[in-house]
């Protein structure tokens, strides 16, 4: 940026600014795992589709291309033709979609690489999957393929990481793995997001403008709310961690909606309680002492104003140095003892299956909002 400042100025202009261009993609260099992350709405999936386009261009240059992009011509001196290693050409692309993303895409074509704005239609190059084991099978059976487009990384295992890893190393394929790294806490959304922040070879980070009315600040955040009676009330901490759905406004107080916040406008009210009450209840819980808890998740379904829970809001968000009315409106949300319940179970695993059980049946919990809630973190059970 200086050097071009400077050959501005040497050429009798004013000095200005210069920016790296958005540079279409490299399909030459080999053996990258390439992160793509930023929070809703940043445009992650642009990205991908940007590099679709990117790929087609590059597929209608002459044969001798070939040779720069499926290993600089070393590969197949490397490894056995069985094998498939050495014959992937990084300009053939591969979408792939994970399983519980799908139903966000109803409306689009089976083949659709859908992003806010349009899609891309990828034929037979594009598959759904749930697990690196179904994702490793894909790879096997399109050895023709070098750039693999991997949707929302993070909500895989932990072994695709070191399976693109290995992948990348030992084929030299690209891996292109647009995914949200922090969840709507604003902590590391899993381990697998950890370990693809260790072996990934580049990261590209994204923003958007906060999408508060009232502000034009960069965000980086993803924003969890919920709309009841129209008004914006925000995820409480301990809120279940994954929640299927689409990207659509849902008016539903039981479905979440999401947007990109900078830090003053991500509301994130209830960490203080569910480190300082609700987490040490599920840890007595765990050790066989239910009583307490159960007490406590009675008076928030029945007797709301008598929990710990409205007691730790009005000292924090009401009687406190700062007032919020904005955190304030997070107990407006319906299902809050079912969240906990969620949250305690599939999350930080101190309740059993048996006391889960339990705890429905005795406080007369939604059951139809928690077998769904237990089913999209991956906990499913008979309640």
């Amino acid at each position: 940026m200086d050097t071009h400042t400077g050959l501005y100025k040497s050429l009798g202009f004013p000095s200005v600014t210069v920016h790296e261009a958005n540079s279409h993609f490299d399909f030459v260099e080999p053996s990258r795992t390439i992160l793509v992350i930023g929070p809703m709405g940043s445009g992650k999936t642009e990205y991908a589709a940007r590099l679709w386009r990117d790929a087609a261009v590059a597929r209608r240059k002459g044969l001798a291309i070939a040779w720069l992009t499926s290993g600089g011509g070393n590969q197949k001196e490397l490894f056995e033709p069985e094998s498939g290693i050495g014959y992937a050409d990084r300009r053939n692309t591969f979408f792939v979609r994970y399983s519980l993303d799908k139903e966000r895409f109803a409306d689009y074509p089976e083949d659709a690489l859908a992003y806010r704005g349009g899609y891309e239609r990828c034929g037979k190059n594009i598959a759904t999957i749930s697990n690196s084991f179904d994702l490793e099978q894909t790879i096997h059976a399109h050895p023709e393929v070098g750039t693999w487009i991997i949707d929302e990384a993070a909500f895989y295992d932990e072994r695709l990481a070191y399976l693109v890893k290995r992948e990348s190393e030992q084929r030299g394929l690209v891996f292109v793995m647009p995914t949200l790294l922090l969840n709507f806490r604003g902590e590391m959304f899993n381990e697998t997001a950890r370990l693809l922040m260790e072996t990934s070879t580049d990261i590209y980070p994204l923003s958007a403008y906060c999408e508060h009315p009232e502000c034009l600040e960069s965000a980086y955040n993803t924003y969890r709310y919920y709309l009841v009676d129209g008004v914006e009330c925000p995820a409480l901490f301990f809120d279940p961690l994954i929640i299927v759905g689409g990207d659509r406004e849902k008016t539903d107080p039981r479905e979440p909606n999401y947007c990109t916040r900078c830090d003053q406008h991500h509301y994130l009210p209830g960490k203080q309680y569910t480190y300082f009450t609700l987490k040490p209840l599920g840890e007595r819980a765990s050790i066989g002492d239910l009583s307490r808890l159960e007490a406590e998740l009675r008076a928030i379904k029945y007797e709301p104003e008598k929990s710990e829970l409205h007691k730790s809001f009005r000292q924090q968000y009401l009687e406190g140095p700062k007032p919020s009315r904005e955190h304030l409106n997070a107990l407006n949300v319906p299902c809050i003892a079912e969240r906990a319940v969620v949250y305690l179970f599939a999350e930080q695993n101190l309740l059993s299956a048996d006391q889960t059980r339990l705890l429905a049946e005795r406080l007369d919990l939604d059951r139809e909002y928690l077998s769904r809630r237990l089913s999209d973190n991956h906990r499913p059970i008979e309640l």
